[in-house]
């Protein structure tokens, strides 16, 4: 189906919607998520279920208005088109149970990112199955070729949100053009646009955000940069990035916010979470009605292989976020603080 179809699909019926002027609006946002995989074999799955992997942090997921997370892998049962691969060992197969989908509802997700480098992990039947299982609970999704956006409405907001990456199958980070058009469009049609991409190297080698296109096992996986400054200067107004596995600085562009990398949430297993890949954010961000940054929380969490993510107390990826950002990105020294406790907030 041609982008403009799907457009008038998602919002030929228009709705007049008028927010309240100066009406707060709270955004939870994390990165990576992905609670175990049955392939080649259920060994690797959590022993009591997937609802206990978000019981920690359920509070902090549901205390805001939209909760967005991408989905590392695929939900599906079926896992009879498993992809090929030319190097075993940098091969990874990520297939939820489709049971699974209901723990995201009850931990409040509203948006799931599917545009990564596992949507294809098993094929057209892995990704029909895991939108059949989104849709089942209600969760909007976006970031494929089929379907690039979704909307919400809540408490009088009109959100948008659409997903980049540069893998095939997804809406992809390389065509710029491409992508302003979506975010123009959506822009024109919500109050609030969230943007999320996964692009960038992997490992505690790409920490940095370098400004340049990045290349990770000869693949180019975009310069998330670039992308995000033409996004917002397109309409988008809070951006969420993840796919190199460890977290990134964060800026403020034209009073929008942007997370370069949230790393890994929620990765039970089969994922790297030793050292500082097993510390992540748990953003709060807070913007007026209209998308405009106002402050947000860093709640950082940690992990260990085959267990839930928890508070982490001595606030690692918060200190993390704030030498990386400032480090990256010294203008900032002049736009935000970052305090010891994790709030950013404007100067």
């Amino acid at each position: 189906m041609k982008l403009r179809s799907l457009f008038i699909l998602l919002f030929v019926v228009p709705v007049l919607i008028y927010p309240q002027s100066g009406h707060e609006v709270k955004i939870a946002a994390v990165g990576d998520i992905m609670m175990g995989t049955l392939y080649p074999d259920s060994s690797t799955l959590p022993a009591k279920g997937s609802y206990h992997l978000f019981q920690p942090l359920i509070h902090a997921l549901k205390d805001a208005d939209i909760t967005f997370g991408n989905l590392e892998g695929t939900l599906t049962n079926d896992t009879s088109q498993a992809k090929s691969c030319k190097n075993k060992d940098r091969c990874y197969y990520f297939a939820m149970p489709v049971s699974y989908a209901k723990s995201l509802q009850h931990a409040g997700f509203d948006f799931i990112s599917l545009a990564n480098n596992h949507i294809n992990d098993f094929g057209y039947k892995g990704k029909l199955s895991t939108k059949k299982s989104l849709r089942k609970y209600n969760i909007k999704y976006a970031g494929l070729s089929e379907h690039p956006v979704d909307t919400i409405i809540r408490n009088g907001i009109r959100y948008g949100f659409c997903a980049f990456s540069p893998n095939a199958g997804t809406t992809n980070i390389k065509n710029l053009k491409k992508a302003i058009s979506i975010i123009s469009h959506l822009d024109s049609l919500c109050d609030i646009v969230i943007v999320s991409f996964h692009a960038g190297g992997e490992g505690t080698d790409f920490q940095h955000v370098t400004r340049e296109t990045e290349f990770y096992i000869g693949e180019n996986r975009g310069n998330v940069y670039e992308f995000a400054h033409k996004i917002i200067d397109a309409g988008g107004d809070v951006l969420l990035g993840h796919g190199p596995h460890v977290v990134r600085g964060v800026e403020i562009y034209h009073n929008k916010f942007i997370s370069y990398s949230m790393g890994n949430f929620l990765t039970y297993s089969c994922v790297n979470v030793a050292g500082i890949c097993g510390v992540a954010p748990l953003f709060h961000i807070y913007t007026d009605n209209k998308g405009n940054f106002l402050k947000a929380q860093i709640i950082s969490t940690y992990q260990k292989k085959f267990q839930a993510p928890k508070i982490d107390k001595k606030n690692k990826a918060g200190n993390l976020i704030r030498q990386l950002t400032f480090t990256d990105f010294p203008e900032m020294k002049k736009i935000i603080t970052i305090t010891d406790d994790g709030w950013i907030n404007k100067l």
